[in-house]
């Protein structure tokens, strides 16, 4: 932004994140390690039938065993429906507690609240249920067709998205060539660390208190309200601190059930999913079909795109229409070519419902856009490099759809800067050196170029509110309803805080993410930590520093103009020896002034520029086995300014790893027969694996957008977005043939071969 000048050191320097002790030490305190008074231990009972009615359900043998306080099921819960996700809480509400219609192998049945976590999971096993079995549908396009059974009573398509730019049809007629592709993309699980839990407590006032590891805590509120009937003020959430989110842990998962079993015992009770269950019965990725076809002409230029995307939502609403939308609109920024059309289908079926994760439908967007330039390149016998370069978009080009600008895009940058990185000319000829030694093993190289937003503006109000209270003594408490996911989101807020009021970092105590103690945040989504909770931070720095100029400036009897804040002083550039450390600041403000210095300012972003990354990698492919190995892999994003570089690097290199987990091992398999998921646990989900990563390097282009903070764009997204096109590009590039399903298990890799 206009005015953000570094003076005082701390922004644009690597910073651990601010709880890093506690967390290596292993004394911060998860929801799982968290104890109350009285507390009851939760287990639920998960649908074992893909689609169906409870024609029975029988808990009298759970209840009568000794140390269970409470067993729930439909018969006990609000019958209110409800979408779980904050963002679209509005939108087609779909799920409640508890039903007697069960969607999914995994679906919620009833739960049990008992003395020990042994007792209740023993209760669940003596819960008998009779079902009256539907046909079920794990494939959207199935679940689409007319005359399929449906899931909700207003069918199972949801709205269909269309949206579009310029002439495509007279741009396919004009086009030198025209291809056609169907892509399909896998249903994942999020993988964070922390599973999902929560601790609820229904006090005897009518309280009902959350402790969740949530990214929206002011979006559970307003969804628990609405299920229980409370008002705000007799509903708190609170976020301890969470161990990784990615998405997942936006959506109400347990809350709802540890809500209701407390109200019935008026005890705490904790609910905390194994991870087994976290991977049947939360959230994940949308599970994706899409069709795309490319018009170029001679030269490689894009001349059209129209894609088809069939988004299955799984067996609840959630988010799945903002995914759709986004998914959409992000195809228009990316390319330069001004006739593009998008039809989106989000269809229910009888999959775990899919969720917000990070991407948030954008790497889904790029990657058959991404695998089509590669193919085509080399159909027209140019370098996919040139032909990246003749089609990404420039600096404030504009999206031709909504003519909104794509901000500082420095995408080509990020491409030329990787293409150094990977020593590019020379990882081809070894490409093309593998080939003719038709050997054992192959080398492939590919490239993917992606984009992501910076938040919610233009699609709603997108603000986040910081408070900042002085201490007498001149240090701080920063108060923020950002919800911290473990990747320094809150760190950074601190960060332009001390930057900006001259107080060293460790002078800052935080509270975050309670909706009793913090001001409003829209939640820990969209990429908006950055750009949009640090502006908030900033702009509420800037007003204390105006208020404490003010009392200096009567204390010091010089122009508050003249004053400048650094190392816990004020001091004025005009005559230094007029200088007062800010515990004397604060004590004239208490004593002779008589006021608090105390600070609340809302943050309303009014900006949407784009993030950009270009990645690329190259892989040894091994043609008797069909495994890939990537060797090395460069990340290079276009970030305007990065505030902690080191953070930064982090989330790329993590980002990385999750998009070759995405191209290559990761899927929910669910049993086509069953619907019963075949793969929910580690052993046989098969995350990528560390020993697996290939050797690193990343770099960020740093130049700046002019509507961040301090010029920073946000790349918690956008670092995974590009890398399921780069790896899949680069497997066909050393095989000579094309893929268009992921993952690449070695089975997809030696059915190509063969």
């Amino acid at each position: 932004m206009k005015g953000d000048v570094i003076k005082n050191g701390v922004v644009g320097k690597t910073k651990p994140v601010r709880d890093a002790i506690q967390k290596v030490t292993g004394e911060i305190r998860y929801v799982g390690d968290m104890k109350l008074p009285h507390m009851l231990h939760a287990k639920v009972l998960f649908s074992t039938v893909a689609h169906g009615k409870i024609r029975k359900i029988d808990t009298s043998k759970a209840e009568a065993l000794p140390g269970v306080r409470a067993v729930v099921c439909y018969k006990d819960a609000p019958k209110v429906r409800y979408n779980s996700n904050g963002e679209d809480r509005n939108d087609f509400p779909s799920e409640m507690i508890f039903e007697d219609h069960v969607r999914y192998v995994g679906d919620k049945v009833a739960a049990v609240a008992a003395d020990t976590p042994k007792i209740a999971e023993q209760a669940v096993k003596l819960i008998e249920v009779e079902y009256e079995e539907l046909p079920f549908y794990l494939d959207p396009e199935e679940a689409m067709k007319e005359g399929a059974a449906p899931i909700h009573e207003n069918g199972n398509i949801l709205q269909e998205v269309h949206m579009s730019s310029g002439d495509v049809d007279q741009a396919f007629q004009d086009a030198y060539r025209v291809y056609e592709r169907r892509f399909t993309l896998p249903a994942v699980h999020h993988s964070a660390m922390e599973p999902h839990g929560c601790i609820a407590d229904y006090s005897a006032d009518g309280k009902l208190t959350i402790y969740t590891p949530t990214q929206d805590t002011f979006g559970q509120r307003d969804n628990l309200q609405r299920i229980f009937g409370l008002p705000m003020n007799k509903i708190r959430v609170v976020n301890p601190v969470m161990g990784g989110g990615f998405g997942g842990k936006i959506d109400l998962i347990t809350e709802p059930v540890a809500a209701l079993l407390s109200m019935k015992t008026r005890k705490p009770v904790k609910l905390v999913y194994t991870r087994a269950e976290a991977i049947a019965s939360s959230r994940t990725r949308h599970g994706m079909v899409v069709y795309n076809k490319m018009g170029v002409d001679r030269e490689g230029n894009i001349t059209a795109l129209d894609i088809k995307a069939i988004v299955n939502a799984g067996a609840q609403t959630s988010c799945t229409m903002s995914v759709t939308w986004a998914m959409g609109g992000k195809i228009f920024k990316n390319l330069k070519t001004k006739n593009i059309r998008f039809h989106g289908i989000p269809v229910y079926t009888n999959t775990e419902p899919a969720g917000a994760m990070r991407g948030f439908g954008s790497p889904q967007a790029f990657f058959g856009e991404q695998c089509m330039i590669n193919t085509i390149a080399k159909d027209l016998g140019i370098s996919v490099a040139k032909m990246q370069m003749r089609n990404l978009v420039e600096p404030f080009d504009v999206d031709p759809g909504n003519q909104s600008s794509h901000g500082n895009a420095r995408v080509r940058k990020c491409l030329e800067k990787g293409m150094e990185l990977l020593e590019y000319e020379d990882a081809m000829k070894e490409q093309e050196l593998s080939k003719k030694e038709n050997g054992r093993y192959r080398i492939g190289v590919g490239i993917a170029c992606g984009a992501h937003g910076n938040g919610l503006y233009g699609i709603m109000p997108d603000t986040t509110a910081v408070t900042i209270k002085m201490n007498e003594d001149g240090s701080a408490t920063l108060m923020t309803g950002v919800s911290d996911m473990g990747n320094g989101s809150v760190t950074v807020q601190i960060m332009v805080a001390s930057e900006t009021l001259g107080i060293p970092m460790e002078k800052f105590a935080c509270v975050q993410a309670d909706t009793e103690a913090t001001m409003f945040d829209m939640g820990a989504y969209a990429s908006r930590g950055t750009f949009v909770g640090v502006s908030a931070a900033l702009k509420t720095a800037r007003k204390v520093r105006e208020v404490l100029a003010e009392e200096a400036s009567k204390l010091l009897e010089v122009p508050a103009e003249d004053l400048e804040f650094a190392n816990e002083e004020v001091f004025s550039v005009r005559d230094e020896s007029k200088r007062a450390t800010l515990k004397e600041v604060m004590t004239h403000a208490m004593k002779v002034t008589q006021r608090d210095v105390c600070i609340s300012e809302t943050f309303a972003s009014s900006a949407a520029p784009m993030s950009y990354g270009a990645h690329l990698v190259k892989v040894q492919v091994d043609t008797q086995t069909g495994e890939v190995q990537p060797l090395k892999y460069v990340s290079v994003h276009d970030i305007g300014k990065a505030i902690n570089p080191g953070n930064l690097e982090g989330q790329m290199q993590g980002g990385i790893q999750m998009g070759l987990g995405y191209a290559l091992t990761e899927e929910i398999r669910r049993d086509p027969k069953t619907g019963k998921v075949q793969n929910a646990t580690y052993k046989k989900y098969q995350i990528f694996r560390a020993d697996k990563m290939p050797e690193i390097k990343v770099a960020m282009i740093e130049d700046n957008e002019e509507s961040g903070p301090f010029g920073a764009k946000s790349i918690g997204e956008c670092a995974v977005v590009p890398s399921p096109g780069a790896v899949v590009n680069a497997v066909s590039n050393a095989l000579d043939c094309e893929f268009m399903d992921i993952p690449l298990t070695p089975e997809r890799v030696l059915k190509a071969i063969k």
